[in-house]
């Protein structure tokens, strides 16, 4: 469990619907409302990807998809992913703060920023394993136990060719029924990224005994392993290299 002296998710945002406190543990067990994680689904590739052979040797995507330490937890075991960082996207700068985020009045999203090598992997790729593993697109400001507009569901588009290809692949999984209920992933312009503060780097990599990562983030991991066999990495790629 985080030191104390680091806000709790549960203290500081007042998380934990369908909390399970295990008392003489110190522990807080977290969990969707239905008592269960919520289960990874394969949903089949892009229709529409990136067009233009790549140039450059890294490219960004800004994902947000609930709490980010699962999140950027998934993406550093991406092959072709060279970075995974934690942070807060859709504010101001000035706001940027994990307190302020937590209020939902900031306009800001937990999000990652994924620093990717487009010559071993899509954008496009990256969203299947988005939409597949790394949250529930259809769960509207919330994701499991926590709710509130900062853990929406969002992409944030860099270029236009980043629109492009993710207005059509989230009509695509729209109109193929691979989900029980609507998308409601939203596409917002990109207004900047902030990285979060230094304990929630590499947060699931560093505790995967906290209650909260094993319930709710390690099955996110083994999804990938299982679903994407061929770009799953098991030595994750971390903020802090020092501690890989």
């Amino acid at each position: 469990m985080k030191p104390s002296s680091q806000p709790s998710k549960l203290a500081a945002l007042g998380k934990g619907v369908g909390a399970l406190a295990v008392l003489g543990l110190g522990a807080v067990f977290l969990q969707a409302p239905s008592g269960r994680a919520e289960s990874p689904v394969l949903v089949q590739p892009p229709a529409v990807d990136e067009t233009a052979p790549a140039t450059a040797s890294a490219e960004t995507a800004v994902f947000a998809g609930g709490c980010f330490w699962g999140v950027q937890g998934v993406f550093q075991h991406v092959a072709g992913v060279t970075k995974a960082v934690s942070g807060y996207s859709g504010g101001a700068k000035e706001t940027a703060q994990y307190e302020r985020v937590g209020t939902g009045r900031t306009g800001h999203a937990e999000s990652v920023e994924i620093t990717y090598d487009p010559h071993q992997i899509t954008y496009g790729k990256l969203l299947q394993i988005f939409f597949s593993v790394a949250h529930d697109p259809t769960e509207l400001d919330r994701q499991g136990p926590d709710s509130g507009t900062q853990y929406r569901s969002a992409i944030f588009v860099q270029s236009a060719e980043q629109k492009r290809v993710a207005q059509a692949y989230v009509s695509q999984l729209d109109k193929s029924g691979s989900f029980p209920g609507p998308i409601v992933t939203k596409l917002e312009p990109f207004k900047g990224f902030y990285p979060a503060e230094a304990y929630h780097q590499d947060f699931l990599t560093r505790n995967p005994a906290y209650p909260y990562i094993a319930i709710n983030d390690l099955p996110k991991v083994r999804g990938l392993e299982r679903m994407f066999p061929a770009l799953y990495r098991d030595k994750p790629v971390l903020v802090n290299m020092a501690t890989n």
